[in-house]
């Protein structure tokens, strides 16, 4: 009990410390952030133009795709910034710059994904909030929901990305296939699940675990459908496990870098 306690303490330092250190240059910060904001307001105004024309998609509206927006972007901010270490996991291995985070009494693989923060996504979440008060159901129940799904989405992002980038314990250099696989993830995740059919659509759901994440606003938000509920529920899990297991079995290839650093 303790050491989970410890364990909360030190996630929790680190955040604090990430954060106090993306303030220090407010302004900065505030572009960052905001730019982001800015560029992902570019892609509501493409689907508003779309939707004025054709009014329904494959039984998806205007709110449905906003609110996929909203979970999808969300879901993102909050591993990138909370986690930020899953997306460029690749070049700290490749690198040999672990042996810092090996040094530590705390899971390594945890204190690996805490210790960096992205500025930009950031801005991500606060386009979520901002799209869920516009968009999503003001209610507790709604509430409750649009958490489980940004929870869910986070999860899948961080382990999945981790699991990518673990490859680089084998092919020593893995950050291409690393922004690849993201940049995948990312445009499958902000399309309707249902203009996508056959082997494509398994694909989603399968290797490019995206399908759990585009679908979330029908099968969670709009009406709570059990089995695909389950479904995320379960790739989440599954990929938090194979990814942890993948990670560490790889870390016994690690090739330290000999680099003498401190980290508070």
């Amino acid at each position: 009990m303790l050491t989970a306690v410890n364990t909360i303490r030190f996630v929790l330092t680190c955040w604090k410390l990430n954060l106090a250190g993306a303030m220090e240059f407010r302004i900065s910060f505030l572009l960052t952030a905001g730019m982001m904001i800015l560029n992902n307001t570019v892609w509501v105004l493409f689907w508003g133009v779309y939707f004025h024309r054709f009014p329904v998609v494959n039984g998806w509206d205007f709110r449905d795709v906003m609110m996929m927006w909203a979970i999808s972007a969300g879901g993102f901010g909050l591993a990138a910034s909370l986690f930020g270490n899953a997306f460029r996991l690749s070049s700290l291995v490749a690198g040999g710059q672990l042996d810092i985070y090996m040094a530590q009494p705390k899971p390594v693989l945890l204190s690996i994904l805490v210790s960096r923060m992205s500025v930009s996504a950031i801005g991500d979440f606060l386009f979520a909030v901002i799209l869920f008060v516009m968009f999503g159901q003001l209610t507790a129940a709604g509430l409750l929901k649009f958490a489980l799904a940004l929870a869910i989405t986070m999860t899948i992002y961080i382990f999945f990305m981790v699991i990518v980038h673990s490859l680089a314990f084998y092919m020593g250099n893995a950050e291409g296939i690393g922004q690849q696989m993201l940049n995948a993830v990312l445009a499958f995740a902000t399309y309707p699940t249902n203009i996508f059919k056959g082997l494509g659509k398994l694909m989603l759901f399968t290797v490019i675990p995206a399908g759990f994440i585009s679908y979330l606003p029908i099968g969670l938000i709009k009406r709570v459908e059990l089995p695909f509920l389950f479904g995320a529920l379960g790739m989440a899990a599954a990929l938090a496990l194979l990814a942890t297991w993948f990670f560490y079995t790889g870390l016994r290839r690690y090739s330290s870098g000999n680099m003498i650093s401190l980290r508070m």
